[in-house]
């Protein structure tokens, strides 16, 4: 099993604040926060977090002076590549077959469904070769 590297995991609010930030490119921790539902988070929390991604290497800033303004580093396709394959190689030995019987069993997912799965996965089998 592949040794899982915290400093490329997202917590929850890194991950809210993630979906923020590639939402809208770039903003000041004022502008994130104005993109939470009520109730919002406080200012500090939201700017201790961005400070945590940006050590991590999710986040990037260009300075006004004292004022920051925050960019993602990481691409949301990026991000999602890398999250889906570790849940797959986690949770279903590296197995989409397996992913995909987990669906048809608990998530309900019909026959018509898993066609149009299989037409897309053609598709992009195509365009590899």
């Amino acid at each position: 099993m592949e040794k899982k590297d915290k400093k490329n995991e997202l917590t929850r609010a890194e991950e809210e604040i993630m979906q923020i930030l590639w939402a809208i490119k770039k903003g000041f921790v004022r502008n994130i926060v104005e993109k939470f539902p009520d109730p919002k988070p406080a200012y500090n929390t939201v700017s201790t977090i961005v400070r945590i991604l940006e050590t991590k290497g999710f986040v990037d800033h260009k300075a006004y002076g004292k004022t920051h303004e925050y960019f993602p580093l990481v691409a949301k396709d990026e991000y999602r590549k890398q999250y889906l394959n570790t849940m797959l190689n986690n949770y279903f030995g590296g197995s989409f077959r397996q992913l995909a019987s987990f669906f048809m069993k608990h998530e309900k997912m019909d026959i018509r469904e898993m066609e149009e799965l299989l037409t897309l996965m053609k598709k992009e089998q195509n365009k590899k070769s």
